[in-house]
């Protein structure tokens, strides 16, 4: 198991100390996986220790050789893992209750709002079957659900989906969008368009945002992801690339867009 970065906040014994276990990389083992709950639950952790509530420590494990040490404490359970005063959380909604109810400060990143949870929780299984192959129809419905977040955030004018500072929904989408700008984009040249204005204003915003930065998994990992859902094989030369980060925007989408 590898610290993928150090503690974000306080010492340990000021805060409480909580250490995420996510999915590393499957090309080096190392950095960072392209597990979107595992950036998900990082963002919103790393959100709380800028608050200084808890210390964050982040640990990734390679899946595919998974050490002795992990085995015997988890099985064959998969990251990500919320560890917390010595109590291992599991499952995805256990994490998401266990952030909401007993992290400190947690509680304030889950927002009620209906409409935005219904606008963005199908997004990704319609990332999903573009990604199969090439098809007009699924490209078209992946385009049509892009339209109306980007209507949303229009009505808003808010920084963010909810308002001026960042929630769960927020940790939720950008990690999605950031697999469709790079995997619809590698798999089947789809890409999102330039007149979304308000959606391209959005993902600028966050990518000035160490919560997402720091916790996201290079091009690279994210292509590999789906590659290997396909049984595809990566090629050796990928293996030796140095990892790369998209987060440019549109030519002019940063000036007077802010």
């Amino acid at each position: 198991m590898a610290d993928e970065t150090a503690e974000n906040g306080n010492s340990i014994g000021d805060v409480p100390e909580i250490e995420l276990i996510i999915k590393a990389s499957t090309i080096d083992g190392r950095r960072k996986g392209a597990c979107l709950f595992c950036q998900e639950y990082f963002m919103d952790l790393y959100l709380l220790a800028e608050l200084k509530t808890i210390s964050l420590k982040v640990t990734t494990v390679d899946m595919q050789k998974p050490p002795p040490d992990f085995r015997t404490n988890f099985e064959a359970t998969h990251p990500p893992i919320l560890i917390d005063n010595g109590i291992s959380v599991l499952e995805n909604e256990k994490i998401e209750r266990h952030i909401m109810k007993n992290v400190p400060g947690g509680h304030n990143l889950f927002v009620q709002d209906k409409e935005v949870a219904t606008l963005i929780e199908n997004l990704y299984s319609k990332l999903k079957l573009v990604l199969v192959r090439k098809d007009e129809q699924k490209s078209a419905n992946l385009l049509s659900h892009l339209t109306r977040i980007d209507g949303l955030l229009t009505r808003r004018t808010t920084r963010f989906l909810t308002g001026d500072t960042m929630c769960c929904f927020d940790c939720e989408l950008m990690p999605r969008l950031q697999h469709i700008r790079v995997a619809a984009k590698y798999f089947v040249d789809f890409e999102i368009p330039p007149t979304l204005r308000a959606l391209w204003r959005y993902m600028h915003h966050m990518y000035q945002l160490d919560a997402f930065t720091q916790s996201c998994p290079a091009d690279q990992d994210i292509i590999n992801h789906y590659k290997l859902q396909q049984m595809l094989k990566m090629k050796k030369h990928e293996e030796l690339e140095m990892p790369t980060f998209t987060t440019s925007i549109p030519i002019n989408m940063a000036q007077g867009d802010d």
